[in-house]
């Protein structure tokens, strides 16, 4: 496409690169892609409120059209921070052997730095707040076995509100200027007591943009197509404080953006990554993730690597 990028990875997406015939796609909103990892079928600590910050750094050098072909840009690199504040609560109502609760998460892009080797012709980014997260959500109890728990899942029907900084001259930005449903379901699986598999699948509906772009011309409005996306991860206590092992995420998108009402092919995404993480437990109200990402066989999409350290409390 000729006509407008949304890089995305973590909390930032945009809104077009302008001129350059090679460029093809990039239309998706922020998505989970490896914000969680271990033992994210339930939360640590039973009901209450919880206080979660996570803190990423997302690097790209490449950025990939439909044959996962870098663009033609003199250079293409895209870095930026991004802080996410989220508050859950689980409550004490029940539905069976069930309890209800709600996730709200807010995103600001702490700073967001593009290089298109021209000066910035073709691509210019912002930093600000992203859009709000809701999410009402049923949190399952745990099956029990002999040694402890062996499986938990929760599902939530998340939905994205266009809250964010948005800005149709510029083409990367916080906000989607978008509504989005993104449910999902999580579950953990614990091989033995110290060894546990987690998963976490989601499905992407997209509303419309009402003012596109630069790079979408005379359109009155785009609507990026439905996607599928998935966070796994598996973990080994090495100790009783600290947790091992490899997490990753997956992404593809399944239905064609539309531009004007009309599907405009060759615009799909996919991504999948895989690195090594960490848990630290300094009690059972508060713990520390830290996870590494690289990307592979990308397509549609910025192609980098992200760092992330995540902070849970119980109240």
């Amino acid at each position: 496409m000729k006509i407008k990028i949304k890089l995305l990875s973590v909390c930032i997406l945009g809104s077009g690169f302008s001129g350059f015939e090679t460029v093809q796609a990039y239309d998706l909103p922020v998505v989970n892609l490896g914000f969680t990892s271990f033992l994210d079928g339930g939360p640590p600590a039973g009901s209450g409120w919880y206080f979660q910050e996570y803190f990423q750094s997302y690097s790209a050098d490449r950025l990939r059209d439909k044959d996962g072909k870098a663009l033609g840009l003199p250079k293409q690199q895209l870095d930026y921070q991004v802080a996410v504040t989220q508050l859950t609560y689980l409550s004490d109502i029940r539905i069976g052997n069930a309890a209800l609760g709600m996730n709200a998460l807010l995103p600001f892009v702490t700073r967001m730095d593009v290089d298109d080797g021209l000066n910035n012709a073709a691509i210019k980014g912002q930093s600000g707040f992203g859009d709000l997260l809701l999410g009402p959500m049923i949190q399952f109890d745990p099956i029990m076995g002999p040694d402890g728990p062996r499986f938990v899942h929760r599902i939530e029907l998340q939905v994205n509100l266009p809250t964010g900084k948005y800005d149709s001259k510029h083409d990367v930005n916080p906000g989607a200027n978008a509504w989005s449903f993104n449910p999902y379901w999580a579950g953990t699986y614990w091989f033995t007591p110290k060894w546990t598999a987690s998963v976490r699948a989601h499905y992407l509906y997209n509303g419309k943009n009402n003012d596109p772009g630069p790079g979408f011309g005379d359109a009155d409005d785009i609507q990026a197509g439905q996607a599928l996306h998935a966070n796994f991860a598996t973990e080994y206590a090495v100790t009783p404080q600290l947790r091992l092992g490899i997490n990753g995420y997956w992404l593809k998108q399944i239905t064609d953006t539309k531009v004007d009402g009309h599907e405009v092919s060759g615009r799909r995404e996919k991504v999948w990554a895989i690195g090594p993480g960490a848990m630290y437990s300094f009690s059972k109200d508060d713990h520390v993730f830290l996870n590494a990402y690289f990307e592979q066989d990308v397509e549609n999409r910025a192609d980098g690597s992200r760092v992330q350290m995540r902070y849970i409390h119980h109240f």
